[in-house]
């Protein structure tokens, strides 16, 4: 009877410390945050910089003349393109414009995006080492080339935890773009991080989260006597092993038993205005579309979640791309403007930072056969752009240059461990202090590199 009455109180007060943790770690923030919370809409595939936001007029001079090797310089290949013979410049087919005051350069692929051109502030010299998907995906989201890390948005639920107990801190939604490259949970994993730190993963169709809806004939008293019987259950395995990983099991199984109230008022969008769905376009209507997934990411913050991750697929056009490109644009342009502009009006922009990006970019020379209406471009990671808006971002402002071919940096390079350090900046967390002790060795999300990009902060 001791013996439970003493490992009851160690189960409960590891417990309270979960709960704790769901507020954050004791000393953080490690400063006034500009930002309360993140919304990072993720292109995975690497949209082209040539035809979106890097405007290289130049380039038409250069139209199918090979690449000079004092531009490539020696840099590796994609197994994809590194057989061919020869390197042909093409230049965008798309027009580029002036925007706002500004005068940001912006495709007219991205209409809306032009129109939010002075709340943007575009990064134009972001690069990373990685040249294939997976590794690249991995180290944007996680800071590291090779899964087994904690993600992005795993680090700030465990660092500043959550502004709600309804909801958990980290939600992540995936569109349905109909292909593009996989995506894998450990992009939203908490590797070695308590477990409740990880994305939970929103669905189109059926329960939007799995298991949320109790089963036929299991009514919601029901489910809360099985969840206390099963918390006597874990509290005798806490009793044999006292692994604190139990505490954030059952707190886990507290809020899944929470969410089944909130989720259902957070996902019905049928009181949503007019007005809503003229700003995201007619396609927020459509669960599962990025445009949805936009208009959700937006309630989300609104009821206090602090990381909101959206990916959208099948931007990795090696081939075809003036057709395919426009399609993806399509996708997202209005939906991504809708966001910056209605989080703007509802005075929540300040305290939102969103970030649109992929791993990165493409090559200014086509892959495969240049003929006069159809290229291809190939992974690019010595450069690519990435744009931010609002909390603790100075708009309009265009930071970092390429060269005339967009393939090196000139100025200003901006590495995606300096973007990691920076968003956890506008959070109000030094990158360099926020760790975790496994296997001996402190990890953080910037592993030993990383620097807070200044000049881009407001």
């Amino acid at each position: 009877m001791t013996r439970r009455f003493f490992t009851g109180l160690a189960l409960a007060s590891v417990l309270k410390a979960a709960e704790r943790e769901q507020r954050g770690l004791p000393g953080l923030p490690h400063f006034p945050p500009k930002a309360k919370r993140v919304i990072f809409l993720f292109q995975s595939g690497g949209p082209s910089q040539i035809e979106l936001f890097d405007y290289k007029p130049r380039l038409v001079e250069f139209q199918g003349t090979e690449l000079p090797e004092s531009v490539r310089n020696g840099q590796r290949l994609t197994g994809m393109s590194a057989s061919q013979s020869t390197f042909p410049v093409v230049p965008s087919k798309f027009a580029f414009a002036r925007c706002g005051q500004s005068g940001a350069w912006v495709s007219d692929l991205l209409p809306h995006t032009a129109q939010i051109a002075d709340r943007l502030t575009f990064l134009k010299s972001v690069h990373t080492e990685e040249i294939n998907h997976d590794p690249a995906a991995t180290m944007m989201q996680t800071g590291f080339r090779l899964g087994g890390r904690p993600s992005l948005g795993a680090w700030v639920s465990y660092g500043i935890g959550c502004e709600t107990d309804e909801l958990p801190a980290f939600c992540v939604m995936i569109s349905n773009s109909g292909g593009g490259q996989p995506l894998y949970d450990r992009l939203w994993g908490s590797a070695f991080l308590p477990s409740r730190h990880q994305g939970v993963k929103f669905r189109s169709a059926g329960d939007p989260v799995l298991f949320l809806s109790n089963p036929e004939g299991f009514s919601t008293a029901k489910r809360r006597s099985f969840l206390d019987a099963l918390g006597e259950l874990n509290r005798a395995t806490f009793d044999e092993f006292g692994d604190p990983e139990i505490a954030a099991r059952v707190a886990q199984y507290e809020m899944a038993f929470r969410m089944q109230a909130s989720v259902p008022e957070l996902t019905d969008i049928s009181k949503e205005p007019a007005t809503t769905f003229e700003l995201y376009g007619e396609d927020a209507k459509k669960p599962g579309t990025f445009a949805a997934n936009c208009l959700l990411a937006r309630r989300l913050a609104e009821r206090g979640v602090r990381f909101i991750q959206l990916y959208h697929r099948d931007w990795d056009h090696h081939g075809d791309l003036p057709a395919s490109l426009p399609k993806r644009c399509k996708d997202v342009d209005q939906a991504s403007a809708g966001l910056v502009t209605d989080l703007a009006q509802r005075g929540m922009l300040d305290g939102t930072l969103v970030i649109w990006g992929g791993e990165f970019g493409r090559s200014v020379y086509c892959q495969g056969r240049l003929t006069a209406t159809d290229y291809g471009r190939d992974h690019h990671g010595r450069c690519f752009t990435v744009w931010m808006a609002g909390g603790g971002m100075k708009p309009g402002i265009t930071f970092g240059e390429t060269d005339d071919y967009s393939y090196n940096i000139v100025k200003d390079p901006v590495h995606v461990h300096d973007l990691q350090a920076t968003i956890l900046h506008c959070l109000g967390i030094d990158h360099k202090r926020l760790t975790y002790r496994f296997q001996g060795r402190d990890f953080r999300l910037t592993d030993v590199d990383g620097e807070v990009v200044k000049p881009v902060l407001a």
